[in-house]
């Protein structure tokens, strides 16, 4: 039991930390599409980074017209892909477009391409370390449910058991069959 919460502050605390590390993201995607517009590259190439950064922040493409009176409207399509680890890939491909912008060469530092770099990594990391951790814990959470709840040799069996035994010794209106009978124990569902 102990070894299960062990690993279950392990995660919380991963967990803790990817979401401070992706705190910043959203904003980050947002500087660098203003800091494109600046440089007066081909619309393809805004709109390409627009479209990443769309799906980042979890918009909806939007419809080229609005439905007409007395129709249904038009159904979009979500662009969202908000998991973490779906959020780090895009932000990624962002990189990798800004890579290939020769123009980009901001002037201040949290914008800078190998900083930027850095910072994905780090949202990388934090991703793989609340998996690395939850599959730690689900390891554990196997562990001491065979423990408590093998057919036979576990928790639940012996002490339904032993509750068993003590009516049939005592007999099922004895004050210890009472005892032992009130004390509650659950089986895995």
């Amino acid at each position: 039991m102990s070894e299960v919460e062990d690993k279950r502050n392990a995660n919380k605390n991963a967990i803790t930390l990817r979401q401070s590390a992706f705190e910043n993201l959203k904003s980050t995607c947002t500087k660098i599409i203003n800091h494109l517009e600046i440089y007066g590259l081909p619309q393809g190439t805004i709109d390409q980074a627009k479209s990443i950064n769309r799906t980042i922040q979890g918009g909806q493409k939007k419809t080229a017209t609005p439905p007409e009176e007395g129709k249904e409207e038009i159904k979009t399509v979500s662009t969202s892909r908000q998991s973490y680890t779906q959020q780090a890939d895009n932000f990624g491909i962002l990189l990798q477009l800004l890579g290939t912008i020769t123009e980009y060469n901001p002037n201040e530092d949290d914008l800078k391409l190998t900083n930027l770099e850095t910072y994905k990594n780090s949202l990388v990391s934090s991703t793989q370390s609340v998996d690395q951790t939850e599959a730690e814990l689900n390891n554990k959470l196997i562990e001491r449910d065979q423990i408590l709840y093998a057919d036979g040799t576990g928790l639940y069996s012996i002490a339904q058991n032993v509750k068993k035994y003590v009516k049939s010794l005592y007999g099922a209106t004895s004050p210890e069959y009472t005892n032992v009978s009130s004390i509650e124990f659950t089986s895995r569902k």
